[in-house]
This record gives structure tokens, sequence and C-alpha cells, in this order.
């Protein structure tokens, strides 16, 4: 006979691991030494059933929301002699499930009563691994060795004592021994900190009781998602979307999605893709899952557990040998870029069935800058992950100085990089008349523009949406695009996006970076003009942007709408599109 299940009971002891996984994100965002994990968030936690699968994550990062299964299965399949107080570590992503090689997994297995009841997880973005590059993200690395320290899965402690073998092998490959032993330290009391919160759910309920309403949690989740699936139309939905490539002369990067809705389950089929190159692009299939983990939970409307059970129902595919499923030696540090435009091309295939769901494309994805050298006899690295621009939805505009939708990271304060690092920031706010223009408008594009003020500095770049610039949707405008400018010496230089070297700086030299700006939902002259002139007003779109983009006509003295201008503008507009639907017919 089927056992009852007390709904009661199965709230509180999600609610318990889901608060549980959180706190793990704050022992780590309290005691992480690293700006990137500090400041920028760049990590995730999680909790895992006696099986290893996935039972609650923190509120971290979305893009990361299935981060944990591929580690978690090598772990579980290839661990033997699993002790109380064993921590393992891993970063590989070929053979241990890692995705790139500054991220660290740290996960201690959980005993209680002398059996193993659950795992404590968690994964953080280092500041520097080793590698041909400050901060271990070079672009031009062509194969995964020269990205850094590999590591398979291996124990960090064993029976709760210290490998002090493995720290001190750590400890000689980084250019930031300090941050990032620190950093894994959060990362171990962290993990202390899930090992108490599930052993106190144990103690409560019994091992039993709580093993019986984890397997309640995913078979809930998995009801929840197919649910979600099951109101979008069946059918196959097609897109493309480009990275625009790597070097001086960049060619482009195709991604390619079809998309399979059959009634309760959808699948992700990613033939078609551009073949792995020999640059740090590559992106390890585990990021491509999650990423479309995430992308189909954006477009839901219920609150689903996050625990493994809402995966079953969802199917991915990529083509061994292609950047979103790269094989063993492909360099893959830069592997972010192409995960956001996998979100991106999934937005975009979905677009015409559910438009009311969906996102306009945002900025790309984080742009990623690394700084590292000598300064006064010592090392620093700066891993700066910047983000900021959200494309338009229906009925809202996208949001600007706010993470990607699929990330949750911060740009790192001004006053940190200055107060630590040779480094001064010049310039940094909102771009006006950057986002797209539409019914609802894409968010604005940032900048932010660094001096280097140390005699000799070694600088790296990931940036995007250059020569490909963020789509709107029904009718919206694209955002504006992104660029990258290096000032030597009185003289500028337009840099490529992502270029196949380390660029060698000075102390005087400034870069500049514009990110792309949101894209526009709708078509821009069914704007309200009420709503173009409060963003004029507010310095987000320019009078002749307003009278150009939106048919809106602004008086410059007044600053009022001119009623009467505008109609007849947008009259005159209404006609002329007419008059050539009727040629072209």
């Amino acid at each position: 006979m089927n056992r009852k299940i007390d709904p009661i009971t199965s709230e509180v002891i999600q609610n318990s691991l889901d608060s549980t996984a959180d706190e793990m994100a704050l022992v780590i965002v309290r005691s992480a030494y690293s700006p990137v994990v500090r400041d920028t968030m760049d990590f995730s936690t999680a909790l895992c059933s006696h099986d290893g699968l996935l039972v609650a994550q923190g509120l971290s990062l979305a893009i990361q929301l299935g981060a944990f299964p591929h580690v978690m299965r090598t772990l579980v399949f290839e661990a033997t002699n699993i002790q109380k107080g064993d921590v393992f570590i891993a970063n590989d992503p070929y053979g241990s499930g890692g995705q790139h090689l500054p991220d660290i997994f740290v996960i201690k297995p959980i005993f209680y009563k002398d059996k193993l009841q659950g795992y404590a997880s968690t994964m953080a973005h280092h500041s520097d691994v080793g590698g041909i590059a400050p901060g271990s993200v070079a672009i031009h690395a062509v194969e995964i060795f020269q990205e850094g320290l590999r590591l398979p899965l291996l124990k960090l402690f064993e029976a709760g004592k210290e490998n002090k073998t493995l720290f001190s092998v750590i400890e000689k490959n980084t250019r930031s021994p300090v941050q990032v032993i620190g950093d894994l330290r959060a990362q171990v009391a962290a993990c202390e900190a899930g090992e108490k919160g599930m052993i106190q759910l144990l103690k409560k309920y019994g091992p039993d009781e709580v093993r019986f309403y984890l397997e309640e949690m995913q078979n809930k989740s998995e009801r929840m998602m197919r649910a979600e699936i099951s109101a979008i139309p069946d059918g196959t939905y097609i897109a493309e979307d480009f990275i625009d490539g790597v070097g001086e002369n960049p060619q482009r990067l195709r991604i390619a999605v079809s998309v399979k809705v059959d009634a309760d389950t959808v699948s992700f089929d990613f033939t078609g893709t551009a073949e792995q190159i020999p640059a740090a692009l590559n992106c390890p299939i585990s990021m491509a899952e999650s990423v479309a983990y995430c992308a189909i939970r954006c477009i839901g409307s219920t609150d689903i557990p996050n625990c493994e059970g809402y995966m079953r129902p969802v199917s991915v595919f990529a083509p061994q040998g292609s950047i979103v499923n790269p094989v063993l030696p492909a360099a893959c540090g830069a592997r972010g870029v192409v995960g956001y435009r996998v979100f991106d091309v999934i937005m975009k295939a979905l677009a015409p069935v559910v438009p009311e769901k969906v996102i306009a494309a945002g900025e790309g994805g984080p742009t990623l800058v690394s700084v590292g050298g000598y300064h006064q006899g010592r090392p620093f690295v700066l891993t700066e992950v910047m983000v900021g621009t959200w494309g338009a939805r229906a009925g809202r505009d996208g949001l600007e100085g706010i993470s990607n939708p699929i990330a949750n990271l911060s740009n790192q304060p001004v006053e940190f990089i200055e107060q630590e690092l040779p480094l001064r920031i010049n310039r940094y706010g909102l771009v006006p008349d950057s986002g797209g223009a539409g019914r609802f408008r894409g968010g604005l594009a940032f900048e932010r523009e660094f001096e280097f003020l140390s005699d000799q500095s070694t600088f790296n770049l990931r940036a995007d949406r250059r020569d490909h610039p963020p789509y709107g949707l029904e009718g919206g405008e694209h955002g504006a695009p992104s660029s990258n400018i290096m000032f030597c010496d009185s003289k500028q230089k337009i840099l490529p996006g992502m270029p196949m070297e380390q660029i060698q700086c000075k102390k005087g030299d400034i870069f500049h970076h514009v990110s792309a700006g949101g894209g526009g939902f709708g078509c821009p002259w069914e704007r309200e003009p009420a709503q173009v002139l409060a963003d004029v007003l507010e310095e987000k779109v320019g009078i002749a942007a307003a009278r150009d983009d939106y048919g809106v006509v602004i008086d410059s003295f007044t600053m009022t709408v001119d009623a009467r201008a505008t109609d007849q503008l947008r009259r005159d507009a209404r006609h002329q599109a007419t008059d050539r639907a009727k040629a072209r017919a």
C-alpha cells in the first residue's frame, strides 16, 4: 500500500533543505578571500541525497542549476572507501564533471549513525589556477593543458585529516595562493554548515522518513515540470544565433538548436552548432545542459523545487566535438559566453509560440577581464566578471545595472578594486540610447574604464555581441553593439572582442569597455509617449532618438511631448509602411 504524504512535513523538509543551501552560500560570502567569490559571488551551493541526486540548491547562479549532477555521478560511481570526515575536490571537465578549471567543486559526504545519508556540495570560481594567463581564462589557449591545474576527483580531507600534499600542489600552481587556499577553506566551511543542517533534519525525522520525503520531492518537481512543459504547444522549434568569434579577423560561430515539445517532455538538439575550436570558448556539455534546464524553468510560472526530479522530462543532445560538447584536449576556460548564447538561442526558438514568456537577448553574458602582474614586488590578479543588461519582455522594459537573467552575479565594487590592486576605474555607468527600441525598451549598456597603474601588467579580455548585437523580439530593435578600446600613449586601438593574445600594458594605459545593450520587444512606435518622455528625462533616451526610433516629438525647451507633432509623425509613418507593403505585393 502506498504511503500517504503529509504535505506539511513535505514542505518543512523542503524548506529546511533550501534554507540550509542558502546558509551555505552565506558562509562562502562571509569567509571567502577573493573578490570574484566574495563580491562577484561566482559560486553555487547544493545538498544531495545519499545516492548523489540534487535535492536543494542555494539562491546563487541560475546558470549553474545543473552544475552538480555530472560531478556527483562521478563521485558516486567512482569514489571508493568513502569515510566520515572525507572532503572531495575536482575541477576537470574531462572525466570528473567539471565545467572549466577555475570552477572547483568541494564536496563533503554526510554521515549519520555511521551511514552515508547525503552530500554537501559547493562550486566556486577561483581567482587563478595557473596556466598561461593571469586568472586562468586565456582566449588564446588552444588546449586545456595550457589553462591551469587539472584536478580529477581527489580527497582534500580523508577521515577528517587534511591532505597537506594536495594543498601544497594547489598552492604552488596559482598566482594568488592566499586567495585560492582561503576560498577553498570557505567552501569546506560551507560544506560543514550543510552537513550540520542535514544532520539536524535527520535527527528530527529519522533517516527513513527523510529519504521517503526526498523521493517525494523528486517526484513532485518532476510533476510540476511536466505540467509546465504541457502548457507549451507541441511542435519542433528551431533558431540560431552567433558568437562573434576570436582574434583580429573573427569567424562567426553558429549556435543552432531544435526544441521539440512532445506532450510533457522537451528535448534540445544542438546539431548544426559549430565544431570545437582551438581557443578557450568550448563549452562542456554539463554547462549546456544546465542552461537548457534554466531556460525551460524561466518560461514557467510555478516555483519548482531545486531538485533533480525536474530534469527528468528534459533531454539535451549535442554532437561530440562541437563547441557545446567538446572533447579532450579542447580548451574551455572562457566557455561561459557560449553558455549564455545557448540561453539566448533557446529563447529565440520558443518566441513564436510563447512570446509572452520569453525575453529578448541581453548583453550576451558577462564580459570577463583578467589583469595580472607584479606591483611593488608582489603579485596581483584581477578576475572581473562584468554584467548588467537584460533584454525586454512582453509587458516590461529590460533591466539595467543588474545581472544577466541566468546569472546572479555582482560587479566588483570600484573602491575594493582600487584599494587592493594597481588599477583605477575612471568611468562606470550606463550608456544612453543603447537599449533596443521597442514597445518595451531593452536595457541600457554599461561602460567601465580601467587605468593601469603598475609599470607592467598582462591583460586578457572576453567580450562579445559586437558583430551580432542582441536581437529584439516581436518587432523590437536589436540592442547597441559592444566595443573595446585600448588607449596607449594617447593613441587608441580598437580591440577585438576576444583577442587571441595577451596584451601587455604599462602604467597610464587605459582600457574602455562598453557592453551591448538589450534587445527591444514589440514595435517601437507603439510605445506610450509618456514612457518615452520618462526615458528622455532620465537620460536613457535622447531627444533625437525619441523622434527617430519611437516617433515621439519632445519639445526641448519645455521637455514635454508635442502631442500634435507626435500624432502626425506616427500617422505619416503608418501610411509609408502601408505603401511599402502594397508595393511589395
